[in-house]
């Protein structure tokens, strides 16, 4: 079983940044894909961002060029920076990791932007 633990989440206005983590302690973390997800109220979860163990990254066209996802193996940690944030992205935010078959989710966070 791996934990995943968020943090980061917050009040926000529009055209601000927010970074949210995602820590994995005791995991072999280095070999998972690493990916964020949200969901806004009355809607379906949806991908965001993922990175592959390898570096790789792939992005959902609403948050290219505002949202950047990153991974440190050495703190077991990925992180997702968001910037230009804007009131569309107001959502519980959700890490996920995926071992082979295995998938684990943390908590969520939750991301407001509002005036």
């Amino acid at each position: 079983q791996v934990q995943l633990v968020e943090s980061g989440g917050g009040l926000v206005q529009p055209g601000g940044s927010l970074r949210l983590s995602c820590a994995a302690p005791g995991s072999s973390f280095s070999s998972a894909i690493m990916g964020w997800y949200r969901q806004a109220p009355g809607k379906q979860r949806e991908l965001v961002t993922t990175i592959t163990s390898g570096g790789n990254t792939n992005y959902a066209d609403s948050v290219k060029g505002r949202f950047t996802i990153s991974r440190d193996n050495a703190r077991n940690t990925v992180f997702l920076q968001m910037n230009s944030l804007k009131p569309e992205d107001t959502a519980v935010y959700y890490c996920k990791g995926t071992w082979g078959w295995r998938n684990y989710w943390g908590q969520g966070t939750q991301v407001t932007v509002s005036s």
